[in-house]
């Protein structure tokens, strides 16, 4: 059977490390939604909480515009 759940019970990987990502940067969460919906990705304020906090589940295409908006490679966000 398929677990696509992590060890903790998280729904994604890189939620720490969003987070992390956009604290470095010194942007809020609705500062990172903006910027991601101006790359074209449509996510709010609250999906951006929800992706840090591990309740919500990360697409490849999500991950490709989160790591255009922090500035970061895909392993940063996927690193453990």
């Amino acid at each position: 059977m398929f677990i696509n759940k992590t060890d903790e019970g998280l729904n994604n990987i890189c939620g720490k490390n969003v987070a992390k990502y956009r604290t470095k940067m010194k942007i809020s969460q609705r500062e990172l939604a903006d910027r991601l919906q101006v790359e074209g990705l449509d996510v709010d304020k609250n999906a951006i909480q929800r992706i840090e906090a591990g309740k919500r589940f990360v697409t490849d295409i999500d991950l490709v515009y989160l790591c255009k908006a922090l500035s970061c490679s895909l392993n940063d966000l996927l690193s453990v």
